[in-house]
């Protein structure tokens, strides 16, 4: 490898001419495959001088290593690196590491643990001996590398949860561990900010060797004491004065913070995942933590909590400043100590003074709230209705603690309700230059917080909810405050299941919460529009909203192109649903305002992504893109509610195809579900195929072929109704066809695809060869055959064997003639009808079972030349197969019925959270302690978290269960043209006609017969008898009703 040509290339690629850039990227992929690339590239980033160069070439190095140390099926053209040169570059990077400046290790690191996953200790064993001479090292800067080193590895193994991994990772900790202990406890008390940088990389250390399981020498006395030792002195630390700059968003950032907020980290799980004796589970090698956690909530525990009630006084009282995820912690331990009752009674003196000074200012509105409000409303809305996506939030934490609370401690319920009582009635009572609205809004808030427990079972609570609205929350809609005008709508929402006892209350929100969708303010928009919602249970305000629900329906739209609030989509998606007679009027209006809407969304997404690295722009799609979901479904909804209105379907589906065409040709994954669901809902309301629709077709069938063939699942009901409503389109445009069978082709020989997307391909190849009778025969020898050699093949998925046999079954009904010369000519006939009469018994439903008897009267009625000589001596047994479907037919018929009467009848309701539940003899002024409250309250997550250790631990053992859940599940929507053929009429049809035109066929047929199975013929014939007279009766009747001449 030429060093110098390399270096200019890596030079070139820095160019601001994207000419030279784009020239040197392409020389740089050609030279990756000469020898020594590797090595040349290594040379670089440790001794170059420019140190622009060296970053370019490092990054570079990154990529290579990430795309091809061992192949990757993400980029299957690039050729793994050569194993001489891996040898070159093992032996190099830690050296390269140890001298490096900060830049470049951070591009290094990611470097070593991508090796490391793939080499270590295997083909990499002197990587440990390394770090470890690095550790002992007397040079600051090789002591650094080396914590880094053991970073590297222990983040390696964190998810590597078999017996042989963790063996060697407890190997790795017990040699280093006591090393970087000691080194730890000296960094403790320095103030620099590299000894802070340092400190936090061997707390992290701990966290990934730590963190699923506890090596037994790190639950050694010993070793608990120091570590926890280590971790409280990091805690109780004074923060330095270099950690405290003056922006608030740099210092939760600073090193320094970091290792606290790490330290913080690990106490808790300490707690959570071993501590806790009440929680903890065992570890996925069956390891017992029990006496470890008894020890732990006894002695460790209590002392934890000291210096977090320690930090939080000092908080408090001002004299320290925590960062957001320093204070979240303290408050997630503090919720685990509500439970255990070794805790709880140190905890429980505090619970006072922590709602008060803690809990409550947390959920009041801060200044930097009170800015967003006002400045960036959107903001505003993101942050406190997806609240609880910011897990680092210190409100989430309160949050969550007082639920945790109430609902394990209910007596406790009363003492957050005293709380909030003496705030809004020293609200109501003061004058309105001194209310303090941000006060007021607080303890809304709270109580909102506590809906589900105030309106639990029994409880004592609920009847005195609505005095408390009335007096407190109704006022609020009238506030000067934004802020309380939009929470007085929140809290209505999340009491939207309280029974209010006058009416008259009710509409008295309704028209407040209506009057607040055209407050000046957006947060009070989409609030009002949240609480709206659930006002739609009460029958007399939905015949209120019925009259104006077009105008609502605006107003939702607007403030979706407002802000994008996934829930508002939610709202507008059962508004469409419930007042779809009302809205059918404004349909198209609806349908092109959603369309805009989400052009708008997904607009903004594409114009991020042609901005932003790749990750970001995924990033930003997983927020859009859930709004973007949300109004992709109220337009699904909307389409299947117009099913009776076809001239305005075709004008929607005309209307949606930007929509449709944008989210495939933009590769939006994450919506491809949805954006199927609205294709599919076009064509099936419809009946029929479009020439738009057609249009869309072939941009189905790129998609499909560029990578989109893992969604064929959901495409499947979109694809099958192409066939179904539009098969005449099918047969006179050869070049659909042909996308059809590529498509079925496809998904059985693209090794992305498993057994279920196939059973896709076979559905599909059902549906052409029912509906395109006489019109497909060039694809039947191509179906045939993909099924047998499929069926040849291993097989273990029984639903998977039936509809591959069912594929077979379709070509014998099709072509009975030219199906058997094809299965004989390959040699197959005799396998494949072995296969299927043994298997008669799995085709459960009412399609497998009418499919088989079509079948088999398509066989039994073809002339005994053209039945192979292979099949003949067995042919009777047809007889006994059809008789066997006959007898199970009239059950399957019985099954799907009552599927099909639960899947319309089904109840949706629900019971309330037992956790919720009172017992029954609290009262509001029963506050206190008694003897059942210092009992443990059991954690119900402990058995779920036990069955997912056991689980992984010991491969679920499958071979145990019995199949009957690979059974075919009766599919009460599935439409085919067997559903017009009448199996009773045609099986008698064609065996008299057996009997009247080929006597001998009819007496070789029927000769063998027992007599169970003759009288199940019997009993057949007089079905068919017996539906031949309903369906006359039917057609008699209809006739009767048509109106004569002249009347």
């Amino acid at each position: 490898m030429d060093a110098g040509a390399l270096r200019e290339c890596i030079g070139s690629t820095l160019s601001p001419n994207a000419d030279i850039r784009r020239q040197a990227e392409l020389q740089l992929k050609s030279a990756e495959v000469q020898n020594g690339f590797v090595a040349a590239l290594t040379d670089l980033i440790s001794s170059d001088p420019d140190a622009n160069l060296r970053l370019s070439a490092v990054v570079y190095l990154k990529n290579k290593v990430t795309r091809s140390w061992e192949f990757n099926e993400e980029w299957p053209k690039i050729p793994a690196i050569p194993e001489d040169e891996k040898v070159i570059l093992r032996d190099r990077l830690v050296p390269t590491l140890a001298s490096a400046p900060a830049n470049i290790r951070q591009q290094l690191l990611p470097l070593i643990g991508k090796v490391l996953h793939y080499d270590f200790p295997e083909r990499w064993p002197s990587y440990m001996d390394i770090t470890l001479q690095l550790l002992n090292s007397n040079d600051i800067q090789s002591v650094f590398a080396g914590v880094q080193c053991l970073l590297s590895l222990c983040r390696v193994y964190r998810f590597k949860r078999d017996t042989d991994k963790r063996d060697e990772l407890d190997r790795v900790t017990q040699a280093t561990f006591p090393t970087i202990l000691a080194i730890g406890n000296r960094l403790v008390d320095e103030t620099n900010t590299e000894a802070g940088d340092m400190l936090k990389m061997i707390i992290k250390t701990y966290k990934h060797a730590a963190y699923f399981e506890l090596a037994a020498h790190l639950r050694e006395q010993s070793s608990i004491v120091a570590w926890a030792t280590l971790f409280i002195k990091t805690v109780q630390k004074e923060p330095p004065a270099e950690s405290m700059v003056e922006d608030c968003d740099e210092r939760e950032i600073h090193p320094w913070w970091k290792a606290k907020k790490w330290a913080y980290g690990n106490l808790n799980r300490l707690f959570v995942r071993y501590g806790n004796p009440g929680a903890v589970t065992s570890g996925a090698n069956g390891e017992s933590y029990e006496e470890f956690a008894k020890s732990f909530i006894e002695n460790f525990a209590p002392e934890i909590l000291k210096a977090y009630l320690q930090q939080v006084e000092l908080w408090v009282s001002k004299q320290r400043w925590l960062s957001k995820i320093c204070l979240s912690n303290i408050i997630a331990f503090l919720d685990e100590c509500i439970k255990p009752s070794a805790t709880w009674k140190h905890l429980s003196p505090h619970v006072e003074n922590l709602i008060a000074h803690v809990l409550f200012p947390l959920l009041c509105q801060s200044d930097e709230d009170m800015e967003l409000f006002h400045d960036e409303p959107a903001e505003y809305l993101h942050r406190k209705i997806n609240f609880y996506e910011e897990v680092s939030a210190p409100d989430v934490a309160a949050t969550n603690f007082l639920i945790t609370l109430t609902k394990s401690r209910k007596k406790q319920t009363f003492t957050v309700l005293n709380f909030i009582n003496g705030v809004v009635n020293r609200y109501e009572s003061a004058s309105d230059e001194e209310k303090n609205h941000r006060e007021k809004e607080g303890a809304l808030r709270m109580i909102g917080t506590l809906s589900s427990i105030i309106l639990g079972k029994k409880s004592p609570i609920a009847d005195q909810v609505e005095y408390f609205f009335v007096r407190h929350v109704f006022p609020e809609f009238r506030s000067s405050q934004g802020f309380l005008r939009a929470r007085a709508c929140d809290v209505l929402e999340k009491f939207s299941e309280l029974d209010f006892k006058d009416e008259n209350n009710v509409i008295l929100i309704y028209q407040n919460i209506i009057q607040c969708l055209n407050d000046p303010e957006l947060p009070v928009r989409v609030e009002a529009a949240l609480a709206l919602q659930p006002l739609i249970r009460h029958d007399f305000i939905r015949i209120s909203m019925q009259a104006n629900i077009a105008d609502i329906m605006q107003q939702l739209l607007k403030l979706a192109n407002e802000v994008d609030v996934d829930a508002l989509a939610t709202v507008m998606e059962e508004f469409v649903e419930v007042f779809a007679a009302e809205l059918t009027p404004f349909a198209v209006q609806l349908t092109e305002q959603l369309r805009d809407t989400y052009l708008r969304i997904i607009g903004d997404v594409i114009e991020k992504g042609q901005g932003n690295p790749d990750e970001d722009v995924e990033n930003y799609l997983d927020d859009k893109s859930i709004t973007a979901l949300g109004v992709l479904q109220t337009i699904g909804t909307l389409i299947l509610t117009l099913e009776s209105t076809p001239n305005v379907l075709l004008h929607l589906e005309q209307i949606l195809v930007p929509v449709i065409t944008i989210t495939l040709e933009h590769k939006l994954s994450d919506l491809y579900n949805e954006v199927f669901e609205i294709i599919d809902s076009c064509t099936f309301s419809a009946k029929a195929i479009s020439p738009t629709m057609w249009q869309i077709f072939t941009l189905i069938h790129r998609s499909f072929k560029d990578r989109a063939e893992i969604f064929i699942e959901e495409m499947l009901p979109a694809l099958d109704n192409y066939v179904s409503y539009g098969h005449e389109m099918l047969k006179q445009n050869p070049e659909y066809m042909e996308a059809i069978f590529d498509i079925i082709q496809t998904i059985f020989t693209n090794d992305r695809l498993g057994a279920m997307d196939r059973i896709c391909g076979c559905k599909l190849a059902e549906a052409v060869l029912l509906n395109m009778r006489g019109h497909a025969d060039k694809y039947l020898n191509h179906f045939i055959e993909i099924a047998m050699q499929c069926l040849t093949a291993p097989c273990e998925i029984k639903s998977y064997r039936v509809h591959l046999m069912e594929m077979v079954i379709n070509c014998i009904y099709y072509n009975p003639s030219a199906t058997l010369q094809v299965l004989e000519r390959q040699g197959w006939t005799n396998k494949f009808f072995s296969l299927w009469f043994s298997n008669i018994e799995n085709f459960n439903r009412v399609h497998d079972k009418k499919l088989s008897i079509v079948a088999i009267v398509a066989l039994i009625q073809l002339p005994p030349d053209q039945i192979p000589p292979s099949i003949q001596p067995g042919w009777t047994k047809l007889m006994s197969g059809i008789v066997s479907l006959f007898h199970t037919l009239p059950l399957a018929m019985k099954n799907r019925e009552e599927i099909s009467k639960e899947s319309l009848n089904f109840d949706d309701s629900y019971e309330s959270d037992s956790d919720n539940e009172w017992d029954g003899d609290a009262s509001w002024d029963k506050e206190g302690e008694d003897g059942g409250d210092e009992q443990d309250i059991p954690d119900e997550s402990a058995a779920y978290m036990e069955f997912l250790n056991s689980a992984s631990a010991n491969a679920i053992d499958l071979a145990g269960y019995d199949d009957e859940d690979d059974a075919l599940e009766e599919e009460t929507l599935l439409e085919t043209p067997l559903d017009l053929i009448e199996p009773y009429q045609l099986f008698r049809g064609a065996l008299l006609g057996i009997q009247q035109s080929q006597p001998q066929v009819y007496e070789a047929l029927t000769k063998e017969l027992t007599a169970d199975e003759k009288a199940m013929i019997t009993s057949v014939f007089q079905e068919a008898e017996q539906k031949a007279l309903e369906a006359e009766a039917q057609r008699a009747a209809a006739l009767r009703m048509q109106p004569t001449n002249g009347v």
